[in-house]
Formats: structure tokens, sequence, C-alpha cells
């Protein structure tokens, strides 16, 4: 059976919302028709997808299915056309993505003068979704920090730099040439701590409960922000420690925990002739983390 894809559109609308008046009206469709979209698409998978009375709507199970299947499939037809729109103006503009603290001026300045006639574009990314630019086709290729999911992409190790830990700057620790991370064990941790596994492990070596933060702070700037006023500390590259340096904070190398590794990554299948041609640029010059060494230090 062929999958209608406006028909899965119409039926995530209707299950995020459980409110056909609302959906219908999200998607600029009048409710009537939208009932019967949903009604053929029942059909046609031969399943109840929604239990309805007059005071709600609710999931069945073959809905509530559908609705974990229906969001990457979207996600998958919406990055496939960008890629193929990217594609066919792929001779005129290159994208290039990084995150904090990576710079990417020489690998781009060497493809433009390469190149005169290509527009290259920059685009900086987050911990959120640095993979998922490369994956939907936002960028052509990127510079992330391990790890991600390697899901549709491939990648090149770039680099490896030491990691810091962001610190209050009047804290007991600030100032010193470095620290292990057993030192950091009853601070409370302002990130997940599998990002900081060496931490989760000696904390619950010393059968103490973890202390971090939740809900979890997801933007670098908030972390600062709360380490500024002494809420926790956080662990990270050198290059993003530095790109954020403020007067209220320090920062002091862990020197017994593995460094953080930056890679290039692009969608998977993707070898057009600028991708490789980036690619080795890049590794060729052996990166450039912001203002460290690619060894870190």
């Amino acid at each position: 059976m062929d999958v209608d894809l406006r028909k899965i559109r119409y039926f995530v609308a209707v299950a995020e919302r459980l409110h056909f008046g609302r959906a219908a009206e999200e998607l600029h469709i009048a409710q009537p028709v939208l009932s019967r979209q949903i009604k053929a698409l029942e059909s046609e998978l031969k399943v109840q997808l929604f239990r309805r009375d007059r005071r709600s709507t609710e999931l069945t199970p073959a809905g509530e299915q559908l609705l974990a299947d229906a969001r990457p499939l979207l996600a998958s037809a919406a990055a496939m056309r960008r890629r193929a729109v990217r594609a066919a103006r792929v001779a005129d503009t290159f994208t290039v993505g990084f995150m904090p603290g990576l710079i990417v001026t020489d690998a781009v300045r060497t493809l433009a003068a390469r190149h005169p006639d290509l527009d290259i574009e920059v685009v900086r990314t987050s911990w959120k979704d640095q993979a998922d630019v490369v994956r939907d086709g936002r960028v052509d290729v990127s510079h992330v920090r391990m790890p991600v999911d390697p899901t549709g992409l491939e990648t090149v190790p770039l680099l490896a730099e030491q990691r810091v830990v962001v610190l209050p700057g009047n804290h007991r620790l600030a100032g010193k040439e470095s620290v292990g991370i057993a030192d950091l064990a009853d601070e409370r941790l302002l990130q997940n701590p599998d990002a900081v596994p060496e931490w989760r492990d000696i904390v619950a070596a010393r059968g103490a409960r973890e202390r971090w933060s939740q809900p979890l702070i997801h933007t670098t700037e908030e972390k600062l922000e709360h380490v500024a006023a002494r809420r926790g500390v956080v662990v990270l590259p050198l290059s993003a420690a530095m790109f954020y340096t403020r007067p209220d904070i320090s920062y002091v190398p862990v020197n017994d925990i593995p460094p953080s590794h930056v890679c290039l990554a692009w969608a998977n299948g993707r070898h057009h002739g600028l991708v490789e041609e980036y690619v080795g640029i890049a590794v060729g010059s052996g990166g450039e983390p912001g203002r460290a060494n690619a060894d870190g230090h």
C-alpha cells in the first residue's frame, strides 16, 4: 500500500492536538474534510486510530504506534525535498555548519578561493540540532562535537581537544593549573551526566546521589548563567569555554578525562565533489578549534 503523506500529516495534526477542530484550523481546511481524510486513512490501514465521543478524542494503540512512526517519516520526507532543492542549486551554493568555538574560516576561505563563483554560507549549530541540520539538508557539511547520533551520517575525525570545567570566578578551584574529575564529585553538574560519564561513575562509586540539574538546561549560555550564580559547574571542550569567556566565570583543565572529539559530518551517500573537496581541505589543515591547537593544549 502506498502511503499518502498528506493524510499522514493530517493524522499527526489531530494526534498532537487531540482535537479535530483545532487541527483543522491549523491545517487551514474545513473540519468535515479533515474528518473524511482521517476516516479514509483508517480504511486504508484497516485500523481505528482515534476513539471519539462528545467530550474527548483519544488515540488508540494503533494510533499511538502510527504517531511514533509518522513523525520520522514526515521529517525524512521534508529532508528529501530540501536535499533535492539544494542539489538543484549545488553549483551555486554550499553551506557549512559549525558548533560554537569551532572556527571554519580557513577552510571556507580556501574553498572560496578555488570556486570564486560559489556562494558559501555558514550556519551556527547547537548540541540539540548539530546532526539534524546535516540529515535534513540545511547544511552540506558540518563541524560537529561528538557524540552524535550517527543515523544517516558519514563522519571523519577532525581534531581532539582538552575538556575543562567551568566554575564561578570565586570558586575554591578557580585559578588552579588543573583538577581531577574526583575534585568535582561534590559539585552540581549543569548538564546530562551522560555527557560526563567519568563524573557520573565517580559519584556512583562513592554511593552518593547524583547531583545534576533537573530539568536539563539545554543552551550553553543558560548553563553559564547558572555557573556564574554559583548553582553548579559544567564541563566543556576548551574552545567552547574560551568562546564564552566572561569575567564572572573561569575554566580549569580536567587532567584525567578523555578529550572532546570533533568530526566533519555529511549526509550518508552525499558524495558530490564540493563535499569531498571541503572535507579534504578541512582534514588537511587539521581543523581549527577556536584558539586551541588540534591537540587541545
